[in-house]
């Protein structure tokens, strides 16, 4: 096994991971996305372009909700 699939392989079953326990908190959101960004730099490194871009965009959308659901801090008045 070499070492680029095995960086596939834990960047996918983090992406599972993070994805399965969203519910749980607001950074499994950007765990993903960043999971995602990880899944995205595999697919580039094996030659697979259109899993990258796809992987890519998907992490765009995982922060994206992560922004919108996040706990909003508000200024000190």
């Amino acid at each position: 096994m070499s070492w680029l699939t095995i960086f596939g392989l834990v960047a996918v079953t983090a992406m599972l991971v993070c994805y399965a326990l969203e519910a749980r908190s607001h950074w499994f959101i950007l765990s993903f996305a960043f999971a995602c960004l990880l899944g995205s730099a595999y697919g580039f490194m094996q030659g697979a372009w259109p899993f990258g871009l796809v992987e890519a965009i998907w992490a765009l959308v995982a922060a994206r909700r992560w922004w919108l659901v996040r706990p909003k801090t508000r200024a000190a008045d």
